[in-house]
């Protein structure tokens, strides 16, 4: 797997394979890296229990906001499909969820 590193803060490869087990769709971190959004070990860790949470509820397509980010997730694949900072959330609709996580 590509190891990919966002502001330097987290190896994405590493967290994601030892401790989370959420990934992240290649279109998913182009956008992380391309909007600048700081993913730290304690967002990822809020992002997988609320993934976890979305799972136990039987969701399938959760909108889950983390502190100042929002994420589209494949729950049934654990998968990321994009990411959004605060700035980008204003005005946006978000389709083809059936839920949402605050975490």
């Amino acid at each position: 797997p590509k190891k990919t590193k966002v502001k330097g803060k987290v190896d994405f490869a590493q967290v994601l394979n030892e401790q989370l087990g959420v990934k992240f769709s290649k279109h998913a971190q182009e956008r992380i890296e391309f909007r600048n959004i700081n993913l730290e070990a304690e967002t990822l860790n809020k992002l997988n229990q609320a993934v976890e949470k979305a799972e136990a509820k039987g969701a399938k397509e959760s909108l889950v906001l983390v502190d100042d980010v929002a994420f589209i997730v494949s729950i049934k694949n654990k998968t990321v499909i994009t990411a959004l900072d605060h700035k980008l959330l204003k005005d946006n609709v978000f389709t083809n969820i059936d839920s949402a996580v605050i975490a």
